[in-house]
């Protein structure tokens, strides 16, 4: 995917460099919506087995492989699993195609991108900032999908921010979700931008986020496909803890403080 220009989004206390990618687009109405339309998953150029995750330093360039987890996991929501990619600080992950089972994608241990990486089955979670990443680490994820999460797509442990543009997404529980009761959970705000996203087959929310640390969904240029009664919750806040406990809803919807859109931002299809 080309890169272009790099411009600023000002966040309160935070500035976040936001990668542009190409415009995310559906085909014309008149094309039927399948398991995996309204955008297509790529073709593969080859395939290739994991058996170890596999540690990026710099950018690694993938070509569109589909990369096979063997032993990594068994593709459920089991938190046992291994990542297929660990991302150093300031590594990219570009051109990528995850196959099932999923393990536990992605991981990174500060500021990363993920660049036109697509997920074919997630397993216990696509991409996930840890809990160790230093202040101020900004997770970037643009272009791409993910596809059969049965809870979390991304899931955000560490401080900083999650930036998601441009990316296509179908059959999920959550896209994002500011973790809410890891037992070393960061006691913290953390920000999510969420930008030019495709969402079908959601079941439960499409962003989760922790109001009483102060943490911040932006939302803009959100389709939702295949909902009629609107029943996917597009940011849902929750009262985070760090004792492992179910964390409590907290109120959905804008607030103009903690989940920041308008009804302007969502369109549904």
């Amino acid at each position: 995917m080309r890169r272009s220009a790099r411009r600023a989004l000002v966040i309160p206390a935070l500035v976040i460099q936001v990668l542009v990618a190409p415009a995310l687009t559906a085909p014309p109405a008149s094309a039927a919506v399948s398991a995996a339309a309204p955008v297509t998953f790529p073709t593969p150029t080859g395939q290739e087995n994991v058996t170890a995750t596999r540690t990026v330093s710099g950018t690694f360039d993938g070509g569109l492989k589909r990369y096979v987890p063997v032993g990594l996991g068994d593709g459920t929501s089991s938190e046992s699993q291994k990542p297929v990619f660990t991302l150093a600080d300031g590594a990219t992950l570009k051109n990528v195609i995850i196959g099932a089972p999923g393990a536990d994608g992605v991981h990174c241990k500060g500021t990363c991108t993920l660049q036109n990486v697509w997920w074919e089955d997630v397993g216990e979670d696509a991409a996930t900032l840890e809990g160790s990443a230093p202040a101020g680490s900004v997770m970037t994820v643009t272009g791409g999908g993910a596809r059969k999460a049965s809870d979390k797509v991304f899931q955000h442990n560490g401080p900083g921010a999650y930036v998601i543009t441009n990316f296509f997404v179908d059959d999920f529980g959550k896209l994002y979700r500011s973790c809410g009761n890891c037992k070393s959970n960061y006691q913290g705000r953390r920000d999510v931008v969420v930008r030019n996203v495709i969402a079908q087959a959601g079941r439960s929310a499409l962003v989760g986020i922790n109001s009483n640390y102060g943490d911040t969904a932006r939302l803009s240029q959100i389709t939702i496909y295949g909902d009629p009664d609107r029943k996917l919750v597009i940011c849902q806040r929750y009262t985070g803890n760090n004792t492992g406990a179910e964390p409590p809803k907290a109120g959905s919807g804008p607030d103009g403080t903690h989940c920041l859109y308008t009804a302007s931002d969502i369109t549904y299809k």
